[in-house]
């Protein structure tokens, strides 16, 4: 079980311990000039000694039910928040209101940006996404403490973060799927571990920062199209919610995640921050959740305003607060719902018990930060702005780009570039990604110093080649195209290198797209890049995060290769010239994280929330363009001896695998190992298959290695009313794809039979 983080009720691990050490430490911090003397505290909660519990106990008993209100109501955002400061108490504002998507997103001042989280679940690799998280608390971290020594607290200056984003990437044309982990709820949950754990740091007492997993639940569009996400409705089955949209939010409580932030839909009719089921007897009663729930920005005014399911803010507030809603994110209104907490308490409809309950979890969360103990117990407190853009930091957004990119078509042996041929080539990049920055980045960016932002063009241009240049378009919608200067630029090119996408102006937050097709005249600018290439070698970069239609690119002899990029940010320019050159590590090994689509007839309707034909698990009987987990390196790779140890075991235990992969090729690389389970004989409908394990190895020229996986009871397990575990026939499969496909890997899949044994029973009696 991952570690989890002490409960506000629970005195935490080792006790005694700190309980020596906070002893030892105040008597040295509290030294006079004669014989050292143990601190006086003025409140006992800002005793470090005493265990979190007794320290929450004695402050909320502090607190007046008036101060209480004003600590849920001010959540943020825009003049909603801080949550006030108690003078009398000592207790300073706190600002909850912070994004860590992938960098310290929308904070004041410079910070790095690492590839937005699609891509970075493209890497396919936990440890990457956990150092990426890690980095960002630090600089998360670094900058609150210098916004706290000069007295700043607005927005996106604390350390709770909004972040990870883990719901399942089901449509193609949402808009925010570049904000998710793609489409596969195992993937989703261990990248979402590998970030809470990251963000929240391995220090027996402090966290780092505070994670936040978002948005709970049955939240994947529409955002605009066909109608507002500000009303919709998820008509969700059961079995569905259990086994697709639920299961990585759990995997966020068992990593210790502090918070969850409920949606703005409703789930069948009932409004997720005003669901009991969802925010009270799943989350906390069914897995043990201890932190606090908020809002969406606007999510607790809109259950009136948006989905017309309460009558008054007065409604509104019992609703949400009692079905265990415990921070409001407003729209920035100051008599916002949680204002009208206090006439609830004298209605009796909220009690004052709930309330405390409420809060709790919010001074617990700021006590773990260490607001509350001596600073020099806390080694977080040290960092300074000299961490924010460290070189550590930007070698690793570096790294992360190179590790996110998906290589999938390469022809001919298109790529790489051969850099001692490169010496008098005339290289042209062109199309509206090649030289803009705006549109590198994706949703959610933190901002670096321009002087570390690597354009396509910039990155190639520190090639030993004559690079041109010729945007076609100048933003992406590409309204407004020059086809002279593209025909130009291509023809008089020996490689083109050809920058296609989207970017925030057409697939974002409150955005979603009508189709898959190349935004504006796009495809023509391709097109017409090809044919003035005249057969020499043409490369295309695609720069986005839904699913595109580049059908003609990939079935077209003129385009040799093609390299989804996704939002790489700051250091995209740098990344494309390492691996088009195939640099040491920089050999693409990027695997698809969601299904693209053949064309709209493979679309299903945005509003319809069966999973049904949607996602690689459920997907219909014709070919994607290119599915889930594919993608190709510029190496070779061969599977072998493919064991399951028992090949008959009881119910409730777990199946060990073992598996050989061999690098067959002539350069070094790294390959994604990937497990798929099918159930024979289930009682109840389950997925074609499901991914229970994965792993990115790196494999030099001619080497092999031996693999081991466990794949564990609860990931055999059905949705039957419960989680019941059933016997009989299943088959695993291992290789670098999903079985069976149309577009592939030139690399086989294994495959074997194990069996089940013993009576059905469910998950929870193993």
């Amino acid at each position: 079980m991952p570690r989890r983080a002490a409960p506000p009720g629970a005195a935490g691990p080792g006790l005694a311990g700190l309980r020596a050490a906070a002893a030892v430490l105040c008597a040295v911090l509290c030294a006079g000039t004669g014989r050292a003397q143990p601190r006086a505290f003025a409140f006992p909660f800002q005793d470090p000694a005493l265990p979190w519990h007794r320290r929450l106990d004695d402050l909320l008993s502090r607190l007046s039910p008036a101060e209480l209100v004003l600590q849920v109501a001010r959540g943020g955002a825009k003049g909603n928040g801080p949550a006030p400061p108690v003078p009398r108490l000592g207790i300073g504002p706190y600002n909850w209101n912070t994004e860590c998507l992938r960098g310290d997103g929308e904070a004041p001042g410079w910070a790095t940006a690492f590839p937005q989280a699609l891509g970075l679940a493209a890497a396919f690799s936990p440890e990457l996404v956990y150092r990426v998280a890690n980095a960002t608390a630090t600089e998360v971290r670094a900058k609150h403490n210098d916004f706290v020594a000069t007295g700043r607290y607005g927005d996106h200056t604390g350390l709770s973060c909004f972040s990870p984003v883990i719901n399942i990437m089901r449509h193609p044309l949402w808009g925010r799927n570049q904000e998710t982990y793609g489409e596969d709820p195992f993937l989703s949950g261990e990248l979402a571990r590998s970030f809470v754990q990251g963000l929240q740091g391995q220090h027996p007492r402090y966290i780092k920062a505070s994670a936040g997993c978002k948005h709970f639940s049955v939240h994947g569009g529409p955002e605009n199209i066909p109608v507002s996400r500000l009303s919709f409705d998820a008509k969700v089955l059961e079995r569905d919610w259990r086994t697709t949209f639920l299961p990585q939010f759990q995997a966020c409580v068992r990593a210790g995640s502090y918070s969850f932030m409920c949606s703005y839909n409703r789930i069948n009719g009932v409004p997720a921050c005003a669901n009991k089921k969802l925010l009270t007897d799943i989350l906390r009663g069914e897995w043990g959740f201890e932190g606090y729930v908020v809002s969406d920005e606007g999510a607790l005014e809109l259950i009136m305003l948006g989905h017309r399911y309460t009558r008054t803010f007065l409604e509104t507030a019992v609703a949400s607060m009692n079905a265990g809603c415990n921070l409001e994110l407003s729209y920035g209104i100051r008599n916002n719902v949680f204002m009208h907490i206090p006439q609830a308490l004298a209605m009796g409809n909220i009690t004052l018990q709930t309330l405390q309950d409420r809060v709790r979890p919010l001074f617990y969360t700021r006590m773990r930060l260490g607001e509350f103990d001596p600073p020099a117990m806390n080694p977080y407190s040290a960092l300074d702005l000299s961490a924010v853009q460290s070189p550590e930091h930007r070698n690793l957004s570096l790294e992360a780009a190179v590790k996110s990119f998906v290589l999938l078509k390469n022809v001919r042996e298109t790529l790489p570039l051969r850099a001692r041929d490169l010496p008098g080539k005339r290289l042209a990049v062109v199309g509206p990604f090649a030289d803009n920055p705006r549109v590198l980045f994706g949703d959610y960016a933190p901002v670096p110093e321009p002087r570390y932002i690597y354009t396509p063009r910039r990155g190639l241009e520190m090639l030993p080649a004559n690079v041109s240049f010729a945007a076609g378009c100048r933003e992406p919608r590409c309204q407004q195209y020059s086809r002279a200067e593209v025909v130009s630029a291509a023809g008089a090119a020996d490689v083109v290198v050809v920058c296609l996408g989207t970017g925030i102006d057409v697939e974002t937050e409150a955005k979603d797209r009508k189709d898959l097709s190349l935004p504006g005249h796009q495809l023509e600018l391709l097109q017409d890049a090809v044919q003035a290439a005249a057969g020499r070698p043409v490369i295309l970069l695609l720069f986005n995060a839904g699913p595109l239609d580049v059908s003609w690119a990939q079935a077209h002899e003129g385009v040799g290769a093609i390299l989804a990029c996704f939002f790489p940010a700051q250091a995209t320019g740098l990344a494309i010239a390492r691996v088009l050159l195939g640099e040491e590590g920089a050999n693409p090994a990027g695997r698809l994280p969601a299904t693209w689509p053949a064309g709209m007839h493979q679309v299903p309707p945005m509003e319809n929330y069966t999973m049904e034909g949607r996602t690689y698990r459920y997907y219909g009987q014709e070919a994607p363009l290119y599915p889930f987990g594919y993608g190709l390196s510029y190496t070779t790779f061969q599977y072998r001896d493919l064991v399951l140890s028992p090949p008959a075991l009881p119910v409730c235990a777990n199946l060990s695998v073992s598996v050989v992969l061999a690098n067959t090729g002539q350069r070094d690389g790294e390959e994604v190992v990937q497990l798929y389970l099918r159930w024979e004989q289930s009682s109840v409908p389950v997925p074609r298959w499901q991914l229970v394990a994965f792993r990115r190895v790196a494999l030099p020229a001619g080497r092999e290695t031996k693999l081991s996986f466990q794949v564990t009871a609860e990931q055999r397990a059905v949705w039957a009313q419960d989680w019941r575990l059933e016997p009989g026939a299943f088959t695993l499969f291992a290789g670098g794809q999903q079985p069976d496909q149309q577009t592939r890997a030139p690399s086989e899949v294994l495959s074997a039979r194990f069996t089940v044994t013993g009576a059905a029973r469910p998950l929870r009696g193993c």
